[in-house]
Order: C-alpha cells, then structure tokens, then sequence
C-alpha cells in the first residue's frame, strides 16, 4: 500500500487512481491529521505499507519528520517545482528521494524499489524453482517466460513473496492488496483470488507453491521445487508392455 500524504483532496483521489489501475491500493491522509493517524496503526498495518508519498502540507509539524520517527519505511517527497532550498529542506527532515511533478507512478514504484535495495530491507526479484517474482510491478515468470494475472492475483503473489518464511494472515494480505481502510470490498474476497492464483500456479508449475495452514496464514514454499525436482529426478522409466508379455522400455525425451 501507498500513503499519499497532501492537503489538496484532488492529488490526493490523483495519485489513489493511478496507483490502483496498477493494482496498488492507496491510502490518503492530510498533512495536519497524520501524526495521529501514525500513532493509531498497529504494526501489523505498518508491514503492509510499501512506501510514503508527501506532497503539499500546511501543517505545523513537518509530514516527512513525523514518518521518520515513526518508521524507515521509504520516504519520497513531491514538489511542484525544482528549489534548491526545497529540496534540501526535505532531504534534511528524513526523504528518501525527492521528485517533481509530473511524475509516472511507475517511475515512484521504481525508485522505492531502489530505495528499499539501498538500505537491504527488501528485493527485488524471489525466486522459487521455475517461477521468479519480481516486487516492482512487473509480471512473474515461469520457465523464464512472462506469466500474466490479474493485477490483485499478482499483488498477493508479490506480497507473499517478499515475506519470506514468514506466513501472512488474510488480514494482512487484505491490507496488502486492497489498503487498511477500504470498506466496500469484503476480506473473506482474498480466500477466492488465493483459490483461484493457486489454480494457476499449480497448473504451471506441476506442484504447489503456496502452503497454507488454518489459523496460521499463507506463505510460499521455497522447497516445494527442489522436492517436486527431487522426485522427478528419482522416477523410474516408464514402460509399455510389449510383444509376448514383454515390456519395451521407453525413454521420455
């Protein structure tokens, strides 16, 4: 999730819109009210926030200070023109990287991307066998070759992927994928889209990927294809019975 922080309630339904036609859920909040609402989240809530975006605030404390005692999660300030003293300003109360408008929401995911390499809390490209996962908003790929979803589907699978070992609840996942605070859309929503991603992913890899256990959460398996390999490896030749009762060994090429 992106948390857009600026005053203007058009920047911030802007930056909501394009984020989400890409499948990132958005949540915005002004720059008066955000050290409460930095106060009133869980941690839980924190772990599915990828990056913060600040823009134009009038309040008294500074956006990007109060992220910066709160989290080290990426910080990218937005100005509306290049200033010097704005730009240092901002570098100097915590940011990560400071941008000018306009700018593509493809270019702000590829630059907290490099922040998060920059400081080793994350990476880009997971790999599990056949399928690799990449976190920057492109496709998966199986066997090297692009494998498309759905943007929510695809969106679970990074999510998992860059969790590691760690299982992640359905409430995380939801929080994830469709932001802390949407209303319309039910959690019970993620059990279909995982059914429905498994499927796919079962049907491509030849195995499961995506271990689940009740009460506990999701994560993906990192063994599960060196196990399915392990066991391929150790299949005897199939055979046809031949002439006479015989069998007629046939190699599989």
């Amino acid at each position: 999730m992106i948390v857009v922080v600026d005053d203007r309630d058009l920047v911030r339904q802007g930056f909501s819109g394009m984020f989400q036609r890409i499948g990132f859920p958005v949540f915005g909040v002004c720059g008066k009210e955000l050290p409460a609402w930095l106060d009133s989240i869980c941690s839980n809530e924190m772990e599915s926030i990828e990056a913060f975006l600040v823009g134009h605030s009038d309040s008294e404390s500074c956006p990007v200070s109060s992220i910066r005692q709160a989290t080290k999660l990426p910080v990218i300030s937005v100005i509306e023109q290049n200033s010097l003293q704005d730009i240092l300003r901002h570098f100097e109360s915590g940011a990560d990287d400071v941008v000018r408008k306009p700018i593509h929401v493809q270019e702000i995911l590829a630059r907290v991307a490099a922040i998060r390499r920059r400081k080793d809390t994350s990476r880009t490209v997971f790999e599990f066998g056949a399928l690799l996962v990449h976190t920057d908003g492109r496709d998966p790929e199986i066997g090297g070759r692009s494998f498309a979803l759905p943007r929510r589907e695809r969106r679970i699978l990074e999510y998992l992927a860059s969790n590691g070992d760690r299982r992640a609840t359905r409430t995380q996942i939801y929080n994830a994928v469709y932001g802390m605070f949407e209303q319309d859309v039910e959690e019970c929503v993620i059990e279909s889209h995982i059914s429905k991603l498994r499927k796919k992913l079962r049907k491509a890899l030849g195995y499961e990927v995506i271990d689940s256990k009740r009460f506990l959460g999701y994560r993906l398996d990192a063994q599960a294809a060196k196990a399915f390999e392990a066991q391929s490896d150790k299949q005897p030749p199939h055979t046809a019975p031949g002439r006479f009762g015989q069998d007629l060994e046939v190699t599989l090429r």
